[in-house]
Order: structure tokens, then sequence, then C-alpha cells
């Protein structure tokens, strides 16, 4: 049974590194066997199909096949359509009152719990806040998030160690959703 999944490519396409045009990326998955693969903006996310594996083994063929067609390593979190869908409707701050770019999510490849963020003073950095959520993490910033001494701070690699995390916009969120549907 065929699966429609998305692909979140870590750090492509940003600060003039590790290039991926996306034409190859779609050219790439689709030699792995995915159909229907459409990518959206520039920062390294597709929608494809998929009639075989699982999220971690599409993640780990995908991270494998860029590296060896553009000759860098790049971390890969796959998600089907009911895991994104899930994670937009359990949003703990009120999405549809807000601008996109005051919420973000950080996927995580596996769960985390509030002890990795023990450290953090919650109250210090008010208005700004973040829940977890289902390996993910919702972040509210109401200047956004060039502003956010909060993301700032979530972004120290001591917090992020053992798993890969990486974070979009609510309107990539929410297009993700929109692109996985069956």
């Amino acid at each position: 049974m065929a699966t429609r999944y998305a692909a979140l490519l870590r750090g492509i396409n940003v600060g003039g590194g590790k290039k991926v045009p996306m034409a190859e990326l779609r050219a790439l998955m689709e030699s792995l066997g995915h159909e229907d693969v459409r990518t959206y903006l520039q920062s390294g996310q597709a929608a494809f199909t998929a009639g075989h594996g699982d999220e971690e083994s599409l993640a780990a063929e995908l991270s494998g096949a860029v590296a060896a067609r553009f000759g860098f390593d790049v971390d890969v979190i796959v998600r089907d359509h009911a895991y994104l869908k899930g994670v937009a409707d359990s949003c703990p701050f009120p999405a549809g009152e807000l601008e996109p770019k005051q919420l973000h999510v950080t996927y995580f490849s596996a769960p985390v719990t509030e002890d990795r963020f023990a450290e953090i003073d919650r109250e210090a950095y008010l208005p700004e806040d973040f829940r977890l959520g289902d390996r993910a993490l919702y972040l509210y910033v109401p200047d956004g998030l060039g502003r956010s001494k909060l993301a700032e701070h979530l972004a120290k690699p001591r917090l992020g160690k053992g798993v890969v995390a990486t974070s979009r916009n609510w309107n990539t969120v929410r297009k993700l959703v929109e692109m996985t549907e069956a």
C-alpha cells in the first residue's frame, strides 16, 4: 500500500552552502522509486508517495542518495500525512489568530521530553514560549524568529544532542499537511 510522506531536509540551500536544486531533488527521489514528488520552496521539503519502507528507512535512503549525488551529508526526517496533520491540529497556541511568522514547529527524529529543556527559565523569555508535542516543539515568537532570544537558546547544540531537529514556520507546516493529502 502506498503512503504519502513529506521529507524534511535539514540545512540545505541556506547561506550559500549545501546547494540542492529542487528539480534535481525531485529527479533523485523519483530514481528511488517514489511517485508524485513535489517540492516546496528551496529550503528542503518534498512530498512524495512511497510503496515501500517506513519513515526511518525512507529518511536513511534519501540521506544516503543526497550524499552520493551531491557530495555532502544532509539529515532527513520523513513523516507521513497523519503525523503532520496531527502536529498541526495539536498546536497549543492559537494558530488561527497569529501571523505565520510568529509560530514555528521544530520536528525531531525521536521523542524528546521536558527534561531536555529543564535548564531554560521560560518566564525570562515571556511572551515568547514553547511547548512540546509528539516529536515536535511548538515555538511562539511574537516578534518573529530573527529577533527571538528563546529561539537562539533553543538552537544550542546540547539541547539537540542525540536527535535530528529541523524547524519550519507555520505556513510551511500547513503546506506540508496539504501536500501530503492523498
